[in-house]
C-alpha cells in the first residue's frame, strides 16, 4: 500500500519557539487558528504526535467540531481520527488521555524500538497497540504501516523531534505553519526543530503555497519535497 500523505502543522512564536518553560501549556494560536487545524485533521484519517508532546501537553487528539465529527460518521468514517504517539524509549504512561477519549477509530498506536517494547511490556495492551519497529528506516517502516492500515492522509502535530525526523528524512509532503505574534526567547524553550542535515542543505527554498491571516496569526504553507523556482535576477 502507498504510504500516506504527510502534513506537519505547527505553531510557532516569531523567535520560532513551540512553547515557553512555564509548566501551563502555552497556547500560541488563536480560535480561528484552532478552527483551521480541526478542519485539516478531519480531512486525514491519522494523527501523530510524538511521546514528549504525550507527557507535556496530554491531549485527546480529537475533532472539536461536532459538525465535522458528523459529516465524518456521515461519508462512513469514523467520527474521529486514529490516534498515533511514537517514543523509542517506551516511556509513555497507559494513562494518556489519548488512550481514554474519543476512541472510535479504533486503539490507538504506539510506534516504539525493540528496547522500547520491553520496557513498555504489557502496560499499554488494554488501551492501544504497540508496534516495535526493528527496520533501520524507523520513520519509513512507520508510514508503510499506517499506509497498510488504510491510512491516506496523516497530520503530524509534533513536537521537535518528531518535525525534525520527519522534514530530515524528506516525508513531509506539506508544512503548515503558524505564526504567532509572541517572542519566548527563553534558551531551553522548545523550538520548532532541532540542528539537522536536511535535505538540500540551508540554501535550499522550499515551494511556497499560499500563506493565510487569521486575525493575528499568520498561516504559511509550504510543500517541503519541492524545490521553489527562484526567477533569474531576483
Amino acid at each position: 500500500m502507498p504510504r500516506p500523505f504527510v502534513t506537519l502543522s505547527v505553531a510557532v512564536s516569531l523567535d520560532g519557539y513551540i512553547d515557553d518553560t512555564i509548566p501551563e501549556r502555552l497556547y500560541l494560536s488563536n480560535d480561528r487558528d484552532f478552527d483551521g487545524v480541526d478542519m485539516l485533521r478531519a480531512e486525514c484519517d491519522a494523527i501523530l504526535i510524538g511521546a514528549e508532546t504525550v507527557r507535556r501537553d496530554n491531549p485527546r487528539l480529537w475533532l472539536r467540531s461536532a459538525e465535522r465529527r458528523a459529516a465524518r460518521a456521515a461519508s462512513g468514517k469514523p467520527e474521529n481520527l486514529l490516534k498515533v504517539t511514537v517514543t523509542r524509549s517506551g516511556d509513555i504512561s497507559p494513562d494518556a488521555k489519548m488512550f481514554h477519549h474519543h476512541i472510535d477509530a479504533g486503539k490507538p498506536l504506539v510506534y516504539t524500538t525493540t528496547e522500547g517494547a520491553e520496557k513498555i511490556g504489557d502496560r499499554l495492551d488494554v488501551v492501544a497497540r504497540v508496534i516495535a519497529i526493528t527496520d533501520q528506516d524507523f520513520w519509513g517502516a512507520v508510514l508503510d504501516d499506517l499506509g497498510d492500515r488504510g491510512v491516506e492522509r496523516l497530520i503530524v502535530e509534533g513536537g521537535t523531534h518528531i518535525h525534525t525526523a520527519f522534514l530530515e528524512a524528506g516525508l513531509a509532503d506539506e508544512l503548515r505553519f503558524a505564526v504567532a505574534p509572541l517572542l519566548i526567547g527563553q534558551r531551553d524553550a522548545p523550538r520548532f526543530v532541532n540542528p539537522a542535515e536536511f535535505p538540500g542543505g540551508s540554501r535550499r527554498r522550499l515551494e511556497f503555497l499560499d500563506a493565510t491571516v487569521l486575525d493575528d496569526v499568520v498561516v504559511l504553507r509550504y510543500r517541503p519535497k519541492n524545490t521553489s523556482v527562484v526567477p533569474p535576477g531576483s
